[in-house]
Order: structure tokens, then sequence, then C-alpha cells
């Protein structure tokens, strides 16, 4: 299943100075929700709900401006340098979770892969 993504994060081509196309991230971020159902719907709800609300504050910023957005790190210096980063649901929080939870399930896959089958010890 995870091998046929259509849109994975190693395919994003970073730009040289700017950084990570905010579009692209966007999508491979969209392309793993379906991973959090066939994982399971129960057991994965409050990540996947936590995910998608991250995923759609980013993409709230990225809408305003494309142009000017075209990149995370401009969406975050532009909020770093309105003062707003670190307001709630500001995008760059939502970046900071949606990191952390892409952190947490690419741990939780390792476990799986290494061969743990109990779901909670994996978790």
């Amino acid at each position: 299943f995870l091998l046929v993504l259509a849109t994975r994060f190693s395919d994003i081509e970073l730009r040289e100075e700017e950084g990570i196309p905010t579009e692209e991230f966007l999508e491979s971020c969209y392309a793993i929700v379906p991973v959090l159902d066939k994982l399971g719907p129960t057991v994965f709800a409050p990540v996947k709900m936590d995910f998608v609300g991250n995923i759609k504050k980013i993409n709230q910023k990225f809408i305003t401006n494309k142009e000017e957005f075209d990149t995370l790190q401009k969406i975050v210096l532009h909020e770093v340098n309105a003062g707003v980063a670190q307001v709630r649901n500001s995008a760059t929080e939502a970046l900071l979770w949606l990191k952390r939870g892409l952190k947490f399930l690419k741990g939780f896959l390792t476990e799986v892969k290494n061969g743990e089958k109990n779901i909670q010890t994996a978790l």
C-alpha cells in the first residue's frame, strides 16, 4: 500500500535557497491520510483528526497567496515577521504539530516493520 502512494515526500525537490515547496508537501501529507484509515480507523481516529486539521491550517494560509507562500519557509518567516508564529492555530504552529505527527507515525511504522505485532506496544 505504501509503495503505491501517488505523492511521496521523497519525490519533493527542495528549492536551493527557498526550501520545501508548500503544495507538494501538502499533497504528500494528504496522501498519508488513507494510510491512517488502513492502520485502524478507530485507534488512529484522534491522530487522523489532528493530522488533517493541521494540514488544513497550513493549506488555508497557503491559498491566501500561493505565490508568496510557495514554500513552507516563506510561510513561517512571514508569520515570524508578523509576530503571529506562536499564535494558536497559526500555520507555523500547525506545521510544528504536523511534524510531530509525522515523526510519531514514522516511529510507529518502524516498530511494525521491525516485527512488533501488538499495536499498543508499537504505539
